[in-house]
């Protein structure tokens, strides 16, 4: 039998894989797309050890590599690819893997309590909307024979896992054990982080205000600002004027970042799937993750 597939397209879904391939003791072939974000996580990685085979980036879906596996590590289940080659390759086994919030309104799809199709989405093609019912009986007739998994950083809640329960499907919880054991990806010289975001560049926030925002969180402290990955350019270079600011570009994600740092740290950022994440790495840390709306109030800490 072939080793699983890991079908991954951010940063997030590749460390997906990797906790994946940690907890199982099971070698994984990595389809990635082909971004410079996706690229660099994966071979950094691999470099710690991940237990990653055959590596190849692809554009579009990588036909070839899915229909040699039997088994495939989906990176988002939403995508209308995925339910395009699922529909026609029809795998035997499928397991999910994060890709942020979404995985909480994936597995309401599954069950039946919300559409499939992601959060927020407009319309979708007549292509994708024939594909789609044989997408998700294909999901669900392999659940109910014990051979789809979702494995999640993401607290589910009680009601939601007895729904997937239901259908037959197992839920794995995961802490980013592996990334915690491994080295310092990059040590940062301040004690305070402010993540980015791409509200921004997606027209959710103001430019001007969320500047003001991140203004308003260095005040006091000199600060390190670790840049999303889809981040608005203009509001970043307004950002590196700041004074007391350093944006610190690595190429990875903020869990590879912040795992196994020489000190503590106050990391703090906007409400954000990467707060869900980040409390996973760090605990047991005496590092803190603070949420904060525009208006600074304080959401969570860890």
């Amino acid at each position: 039998m072939s080793s699983p597939l890991a079908w991954v397209e951010s940063p997030l879904q590749v460390l997906g894989a990797a906790e994946w391939a940690h907890a199982r003791g099971t070698r994984v072939d990595v389809a990635g797309r082909l971004t410079a974000q996706v690229e660099n996580t994966v071979n950094d990685v691999a470099s710690r050890g991940a237990l990653f085979g055959e590596q190849v980036g692809f554009y579009g879906i990588p036909w070839r590599m899915l229909s040699r596996h039997e088994h495939w590590l989906v990176g988002d289940g939403f995508s209308g690819q995925f339910r395009l080659a699922a529909a026609v390759l029809r795998p035997r086994r499928i397991t999910f893997l994060d890709d942020g919030l979404n995985a909480v309104a994936f597995a309401d799809s599954l069950t039946g309590t919300r559409r499939y199709a992601r959060p927020r989405a407009g319309r979708e093609g007549a292509v994708l909307r024939k594909v789609t019912p044989l997408a998700l009986d294909l999901i669900q007739l392999r659940a109910g024979r014990g051979t789809v998994e979702l494995f999640t950083a993401f607290p589910l809640g009680d009601a939601r896992l007895a729904r997937v329960h239901s259908l037959g499907a197992t839920v794995s919880r995961h802490g980013f054990e592996w990334i915690r054991g491994t080295r310092i990806a990059r040590p940062l010289d301040a004690d305070r982080v402010i993540l980015g975001t791409a509200r921004v560049a997606d027209g959710l926030l103001d430019r001007s205000d969320y500047v003001a925002w991140v203004r308003r969180q260095a005040q006091g402290s000199p600060a390190a600002y670790l840049p999303h990955r889809r981040e608005c350019p203009q509001a970043l270079a307004e950002i590196a004027r700041l004074a007391g600011v350093t944006v610190v570009h690595t190429g990875l994600p903020v869990e590879l970042v912040l795992a196994a740092q020489d000190r503590p740290r106050e990391i703090v950022t906007l409400p954000s799937s990467a707060a869900v994440t980040l409390r996973r790495v760090l605990a047991g840390s005496e590092s803190v993750v603070r949420e904060y709306e525009l208006d600074e109030r304080p959401k969570l800490a860890l």
